[in-house]
């Protein structure tokens, strides 16, 4: 092995890293702990810059611009399908919080998951 190759050449943790963010393997709970703190930290970041949806529009050149450190951690410690999930479903809650907030407004009565039509 010459020396190039020896700071090349890629550790088992690396190949371990790359086959979890393939999806490969499934990752352990260390792996998943890391990958939800990641998140947390973009989210955090995407927050402080008013950013809810970071995949298009001004949202992503807002979340490029400014957190764009903290979403190359999360790509690299999540599974690359984690991430597109975990984008598109901080959408989806936050539209859904404002539906709730805005029917509300309406006068809607919350009937509850336990709340079922009995016959």
């Amino acid at each position: 092995m010459g020396v190039l190759d020896y700071f090349t050449a890629s550790s088992p943790d690396d190949k371990r890293r790359e086959e979890v963010r393939t999806g490969a393997v499934a990752p352990d709970r260390s792996e998943r702990k890391r990958c939800w703190e990641a998140r947390d930290k973009y989210f955090a970041c995407l927050d402080r810059h008013d950013v809810i949806d970071p995949v298009t529009g001004e949202g992503k050149a807002v979340a490029d611009k400014n957190c764009a450190a903290e979403d190359a951690v999360f790509g690299q410690d999540c599974a690359t399908a984690w991430v597109a999930y975990f984008k598109k479903f901080r959408v989806a809650e936050y539209q859904k919080k404002k539906t709730l907030e805005r029917l509300q407004r309406e006068g809607a009565n919350n009937m509850g998951a336990d709340s079922a039509i009995k016959r």
